[in-house]
């Protein structure tokens, strides 16, 4: 591979950056809501000081107010006349209080009682006067005395209380008091002025640092730009180029093949079942196994060719210069051959499967955009047909109107009798050989098509909600079937796949309960599978439901075991009566150096023993796995070795075993 060919092209990246809109931003946005904030600060410091100053005030007139009435009886408010001698008792009650400047006492009709200045009328406050003492609460009031004006006048500032006067529980008048409130105003102001100065300072150096941390960030971000933007066409895991850059190199390699006249070839690669090596391993395993890929890939490729990383598990190769759609075909098949030595994580050695789809232009696409499209079919025929490396072939090509005709077709299928088929497939004892069971299996008799396999339908009915139409289908015939081999003295157990959207419903309990009575089946003879990461997913809602099928003596096992997430504890108080171990483990077993995957299997054969579960391993193609299998204590085997699943009256006579000792150990 050209090195050139996985760097940015330098014309590409931004030159210039705009420096300022982000701090001129923070600028304006912060300078208003500081301005904002100190003027709210202020305000309220300011309103606060001078509400204790005045609630101090109010405290100081009431007790002028009490020391001036101790000496002034009831009856001087009621006939509004104070003798004079009273009036120097007050005079003289009052005399210590430096902050007093005069002192009225009103009855509650407004007649002046006494004045500390000695006149002999006056008028007081009406309203206040009557809110003191309607209220039984002080009223005050800052207000601003002229006096000498012949002389200029000088202006003094005074708090004038209106304080109810109490006799006997009863409010009889009212003492207005005005205090000296000069210094109190003047301190207030001077207090208010140092917060304003403070807050001020405050808020402008706060202000300057953080403008400094936003200039510093904002100066960090401009000089990362042109890496994040050459970051931008490289994959971070794998460091290979991304879908972009695929695009742009895809470009150029079609524009120079049609000015040449030559193919241009692209393959996707996917590795099969990498979900379930995540699932099973853990995310950092299978971030390693990328990694690994990534290195083989580049490494086997031409100069001119470019591998990319579009996402997942998913790879593109751009093969220039190609002769022949045959061409790209071998070469595809040579990349495959790249995942033949095992890949170790760790010190496991696992075997990786892939499959890749093959397109070439001008002979199936005319654009990128349609190469790409092309190639992707053809990865995904190679993997629903497990054929490894598929060309592009428009019969295989299951685009979107092909699969709403193939979704119209399943939904036509679901209403007749003669499309949808169950094949089953025996279960072996691997301590004496013989069936203990079978598995029933969906097949769809395409009257186009031919026979499809379940991996073509099962997701699309999913998708589109069928998939409950689609478990009915399977247990009604599947019950229908215990019942027939039942009346023959046949009574074989048969287990059913429930899917992860049927499992969360306790509908497919009663479905199930409906047809076993209505069949007069004995609910042992009926096995449901669920898969491991259905039951993961949703535990509070697929548990009641497996526990309500125990109860009613259906049996339940965890199809696919060892991908997904179950803990120790749930696999204890799960209501399961086995489990089946995942292909993935089973075929790692007959490769070389497998002795991490028989460690993997006997512990999950140890476990699920010990916990009096049954186990089940699937995908058994040889007679050295199947013995593998018996000596890591495994209590049942299924899988090609022994037969594929077939209709019906297509079972062998040891398919359906008559011996009850058989059968009593299966039930």
């Amino acid at each position: 591979m050209a090195t050139d060919s996985l760097r940015a092209p330098e014309a590409e990246l931004p030159t210039r950056t705009r420096r300022w809109p982000l701090t001129r931003y923070f600028a304006v946005v912060s300078v208003v809501a500081m301005l904002a904030l100190g003027v709210a600060l202020v305000w309220v410091t300011g309103n606060v000081m001078r509400d204790q100053a005045q609630r101090d005030g109010i405290a100081l007139a009431r007790s002028i107010e009490s020391y001036a009435t101790a000496s002034v009886p009831e009856e001087a408010f009621t006939i509004g006349v104070l003798p004079p001698e009273q009036t120097a008792a007050v005079t003289e009650q009052v005399a210590g209080f430096r902050e007093l400047r005069r002192l009225r006492l009103w009855t509650v009709d407004s007649t002046l009682l006494y004045d500390s200045a000695a006149d002999a009328t006056g008028f007081p406050d009406g309203d206040r006067l009557d809110a003191a003492t309607r209220q039984r609460e002080p009223d005050a009031e800052v207000v601003t005395v002229v006096s000498g004006e012949e002389f200029g006048g000088s202006e003094s500032t005074l708090l004038d209380v209106y304080v109810p006067v109490q006799h006997g529980g009863q409010v009889v008048g009212a003492a207005e008091v005005m205090l000296d409130y000069q210094g109190t105003t003047d301190a207030v102001t001077s207090a208010t002025r140092t917060v304003t100065l403070v807050v001020a300072g405050g808020l402008v150096l706060l202000w300057l640092l953080l403008f400094r941390t936003v200039w510093n960030a904002s100066r960090r971000l401009q000089s990362s730009a042109l890496e994040n933007a050459r970051l931008a066409l490289l994959d971070s895991l794998t460091g290979l180029p991304n879908r972009r850059m695929l695009g742009d190199k895809l470009e150029r390699a079609i524009a120079e093949a049609e000015a040449g006249g030559t193919i241009v070839g692209l393959a996707l690669l996917d590795v099969d079942r990498f979900k379930d090596i995540n699932d099973s391993l853990g995310h950092d395993r299978g971030d390693e196994l990328l990694e690994q890929v990534a290195q083989r890939l580049r490494g086997a490729l031409r100069e001119d060719d470019m591998v990319a990383r579009l996402g997942g598990d998913e790879f593109a190769i751009v093969l220039t210069d190609v002769r022949s759609v045959a061409d790209a075909d071998a070469a595809a098949r040579r990349v495959r051959q790249l995942f033949v030595p095992p890949f170790m994580l760790g010190e496991l050695a696992l075997h990786v499967d892939t499959s890749i789809g093959v397109a070439c232009l001008p002979d199936h696409a005319e654009d990128a955009s349609s190469l790409m499209r092309m190639a992707d079919v053809a990865m995904y025929t190679a993997k629903t047909h497990r054929l490894g490396v598929s060309v592009y072939s428009p019969e295989e090509d299951d685009s979107s109107p092909a699969r709403l005709v193939l979704l119209g077709d399943l939904h036509r299928a679901l209403g007749v009798d003669d499309e949808l088929e169950l094949h089953y497939q025996p279960k072996i004892d691997l301590r004496t050989g013989r069936t203990v069971g079978l598995e029933a299996l969906m097949r769809w008799r395409h009257p186009t098509r031919g026979m499809l396999p379940p991996d073509l339908f099962v997701p699309l009915a999913e998708q589109s909600g069928l998939i409950h139409d689609l478990t009915r289908y399977a247990l009604r015939v599947c019950v229908a079937q215990l019942a027939v081999w039942r009346a023959q003295g046949d009574p074989v157990p048969v287990a059913v796949n429930l899917s992860a959207h049927d499992v969360t419903s306790q509908a497919v309990v009663e479905v199930i309960e409906d047809l076993l009575a209505r069949h007069d089946v004995p609910a042992e003879l009926l096995e449901v599978e669920i898969t491991e990461t259905a039951l993961v997913s949703d535990p509070s809602r697929v548990v009641p439901v497996l526990q309500r099928l125990g109860d009613a003596g259906v049996r339940v096992s965890i199809d696919d075991f060892g991908i997904g997430n179950t803990s120790i504890s749930q696999l204890r108080d799960l209501p399961v009566h086995g489990l089946k171990i995942d292909r993935l483990f089973v075929s790692d077993l007959s490769t070389a150096g497998r002795e991490g995957s028989e460690v993997i299997v006997k512990a999950m054969v140890d476990l699920a023993h010990s916990f009096g579960l049954q186990v089940v391993a699937e995908g058994v193609e040889d007679t050295g796995t199947a013995e593998l299998l018996r000596r890591l204590t495994v209590d049942q085997a299924q899988g090609w070795l022994y037969s594929r699943a077939v209709p019906p009256d297509q079972l062998r006579a040891e398919d359906l075993p008559r011996d009850p000792a058989s059968r009593h150990a299966v039930t």
